[in-house]
């Protein structure tokens, strides 16, 4: 009898135990359920700055003068590489003497020295300027989600591009592009 009745005591126990780790289990899971929500944001920082005034004001302009700058040294490229060609063909055929020849494709890699030297440092102009854009767009960047987290309401806030599913509930995009664009505006009339 006695261990009939501490085998249904220690059963009881086991249940009950199992019964309490389980509601445990819920109210942990709720819990975090409710972290989540509350305290966790991500942000598509690829989108804020695309649709950014900065971007729209200044990037996509330097963006254009980029473009330009390496479509023009291609031409140059491409004209200096024909004129050598078209040097060479002459030679070739008898044209000209072995002396102009010479004189001509001399003067043909001292311009193309100088155009590589001078698009080198158009490039590393452009590559300073494209810098400089960065760092200001990221610092924008920063400034705004700190200002919207001022309250600390957030204790995670994520970039949207390692994310692989999240509900758009917790999605703070447009708030984050809203002050960059204030903060933008503030800087550009205080620059004034």
């Amino acid at each position: 009898m006695k261990k009939t009745l501490f085998s249904a005591l220690l059963a009881a126990l086991v249940l009950t135990s199992c019964g309490t780790k389980s509601t445990e289990t819920a109210a942990t899971e709720e819990s975090v359920r409710e972290t989540a929500a509350s305290d966790i944001a991500y942000v598509q920082v690829e989108a804020v700055l695309a649709q950014s005034d900065l971007y729209l004001n200044e990037g996509a302009a330097l963006q254009e003068k980029t473009q330009k700058a390496q479509k023009s040294w291609a031409q140059k490229e491409r004209n200096l590489q024909a004129e050598a060609a078209q040097l060479q063909e002459k030679y070739q055929k008898g044209l000209i003497t072995t002396m102009d020849a010479q004189a001509k494709q001399n003067s043909i890699e001292q311009r193309a020295a100088a155009y590589q030297n001078s698009a080198q440092k158009e490039a590393q102009a452009l590559d300073e300027e494209n810098y400089v854009f960065t760092n200001r767009a990221q610092d924008l960047l920063q400034r705004a989600v700190e200002a919207i987290n001022a309250d600390k309401k957030y204790r995670l806030i994520i970039n949207a591009s390692a994310l692989i599913d999240a509900d758009t509930t917790l999605n703070i995009t447009p708030a984050v592009l809203a002050k960059v664009n204030e903060l933008y505006a503030a800087e550009k009339k205080e620059n004034k």
